[in-house]
């Protein structure tokens, strides 16, 4: 009976794809183990340029870019940023908040009286819109032994909703996001050939240019 000569290896390092069961996400160094699913668009403005004597544009102006997108979560026993905001499990996912209101119109005295560490202290989140910037890791690896990561970070969340009803049988949170920039995916040969880690494509960014900038100002 005549063989193939023809090795295995071809088919698995020719052919590559992922489905979401390959693909496990990390918000930070946190393995996220109730996203049932994550989606974004990237859009930015761009205006056309007209002259008289002209009916189509001569060019096309580029203006602000905004990036959005959306984050799904199955609840089981607890909310769905429970063990990512709780610590000693999670994240420390604080944020501080002022001791005391101004008065509107008026002049605070206490506010003289105090020093700036009186001002605010730090607390648990209540709402997702109090967690701080997060970096979102996003990991897919196959059973042919391919695999590739994307990194989408500056994740501030906005919104939150959630819904039940005798007709559900699975329970969901949904949040909708703005971030600051997305590094799309990359096969991991490209990370072990030069030893680059993501956070080094992040940091290659124009908006991780922008907000290093910003924190090195501040």
């Amino acid at each position: 009976m005549p063989t193939s000569n023809i090795s295995p290896e071809i088919w698995t390092k020719t052919y590559t794809s992922f489905g979401g069961c390959d693909i496990v996400a990390l918000i930070e160094d946190t393995v996220v183990g109730n996203l049932q699913g994550i989606s974004y668009s990237i859009t930015r403005e761009k205006g056309p340029i007209y002259v008289m004597g002209r009916a189509d544009p001569v060019s096309f102006s580029r203006g602000k870019r905004g990036i959005a997108g959306s984050l799904v979560f199955t609840n089981f026993d607890r909310g769905a940023l429970f063990d990512i905001t709780d610590k000693p499990y999670g994240i420390d996912f604080s944020y501080y908040k002022k001791n005391f209101d101004l008065p509107a119109g008026g002049r605070s005295v206490e506010l003289e009286k105090s020093t700036i560490g009186d001002l605010s202290s730090k607390y648990k989140a209540n709402y997702p819109d109090q967690v701080p910037p997060f970096n979102v890791t996003i990991t897919a690896a196959n059973e042919y032994g391919q695999s590739m990561v994307m990194g989408i970070f500056g994740v501030e969340l906005l919104n939150q909703g959630q819904g039940i009803s005798v007709d559900d049988m699975v329970t969901e949170t949904q949040f909708t996001f703005v971030c600051r920039g997305v590094v799309d995916w990359q096969p991991r040969r490209n990370f072990e050939a030069g030893r680059t880690s993501l956070n080094e494509k992040m940091r290659s960014t124009q908006a991780f240019e922008s907000a290093d900038l910003a924190y090195n100002l501040s």
